[in-house]
This record gives C-alpha cells, sequence and structure tokens, in this order.
C-alpha cells in the first residue's frame, strides 16, 4: 500500500510540473507571437511612410516638370519679362519640410542672379503650406520655410537687409484643392518685389 501511495504521489508531481511547463511555454510562445505582431505592424508603418514620400516625390516632380513646360512655353512667347519669371517661380518644400531640395536651391542661384543684376530690388519671401496641421504649427512652418530660402540666398552672397519674410501658412493657398496634388503647389515660398 505505501508503493501504491509512493507512486500516485510520484505521479501527481511529475503531472504538476508537466502542466506548468506547458503553461509556461504557451506564454513564451504568445509573448513571442505579441513581438513579432508589434515588429510587423512597426514594418507595415515604415512602408507606409516610404510609399507617401514616394508618392509626393513623384507628383512634385511632376508638378515642376509642367511649371517648367510653361515658362518655357511663356518664354518662347516672349510674354514674361524676367522680374515676373523671377515673381512666378516659387520653391516648392516636401510635406512637414523646410528642407531645400537639390530643384529649390537651383531656383534660387536663378534667383541670386537675377537680385545681383537687380541691385535696387528688396524682396519679401512669403511661406506657405497645405492645409493639413493646426494654424499655429503651419505658420511656425511656414516662418522656417520663408528663413530657410533667406539664408540660402544670405549664403549666395544676398545682403539680408534687401529681404523681408512673413508666414502665411495655409492662409493664401495658390490651390483650393483638397489633395496631394493640391497641397504640393501649396507647399511653397513665393517672392514679392518691394
Amino acid at each position: 500500500m505505501r508503493r501504491v501511495l509512493w507512486m500516485i504521489f510520484a505521479l501527481c508531481f511529475v503531472m504538476s510540473g508537466m502542466l506548468f511547463t506547458v503553461s509556461c511555454a504557451k506564454k513564451t510562445i504568445s509573448s513571442d507571437t505579441s513581438l513579432t505582431q508589434s515588429e510587423e505592424d512597426r514594418l507595415a508603418a515604415e512602408r507606409a511612410r516610404q510609399e507617401e514620400l514616394a508618392r509626393q516625390r513623384a507628383l512634385e516632380e511632376q508638378r515642376l516638370l509642367e511649371e517648367r513646360q510653361r515658362a518655357a512655353a511663356l518664354q518662347g512667347q516672349g510674354a514674361m519679362t524676367e522680374r515676373e519669371r523671377f515673381v512666378n517661380e516659387d520653391v516648392h518644400f516636401d510635406f512637414d519640410s523646410s528642407v531645400l531640395s537639390a530643384e529649390a536651391q537651383q531656383i534660387l542661384l536663378d534667383k541670386a542672379q537675377w537680385l545681383r543684376r537687380n541691385s535696387d530690388a528688396s524682396v519679401t519671401i512669403e511661406g506657405h503650406c497645405d492645409e493639413r496641421g493646426t494654424n499655429e504649427y503651419n505658420l511656425a512652418l511656414g516662418d522656417r520655410r520663408a528663413n530657410s530660402v533667406r539664408a540660402y540666398l544670405t549664403d549666395l552672397g544676398i545682403s539680408a537687409s534687401r529681404m523681408d519674410t512673413v508666414s502665411y501658412g495655409e492662409e493664401r493657398p495658390l490651390d483650393s484643392g483638397h489633395d496631394e496634388a493640391a497641397w504640393a503647389r501649396n507647399r511653397r515660398a513665393h517672392f514679392e518685389i518691394r
């Protein structure tokens, strides 16, 4: 009888140990799965962000191409003076950015040349944003954009005293649409000759 009791006791001990091991293993597997799921979510969000940036760049390149074609057509017709070209060619920015692209830097090189040839001209650089974001945020972003352009022109040798900056945020859209193409046209720095 003692032997049977010991066997039952041993069997209970072994069974409880196995149940404990199995339950711990399940917890480990489920926590590994949650880590994998959060990693997948992070990667999916990063992929979506990269796709959105690529789409925005493609739209911006298309817009710039159309703008150049319009300017070339007007230039061919002799309809646009140098002064009009200076005012009508805006510097555009990526979403939520005040960093000057290579295209924007080339436009500013041309504007710097015009400003050197017209040393009596002073300009106001207007910073503009698309409609996304709060008014306060867009005013600050427009200010950063205008100051980024001013700093670049100053680095090119244009006197800072000839340039003022103002931010209009989202208040003066160039395009009143509510899609990426319209937003891309509205993210800009515009020049007014004083």
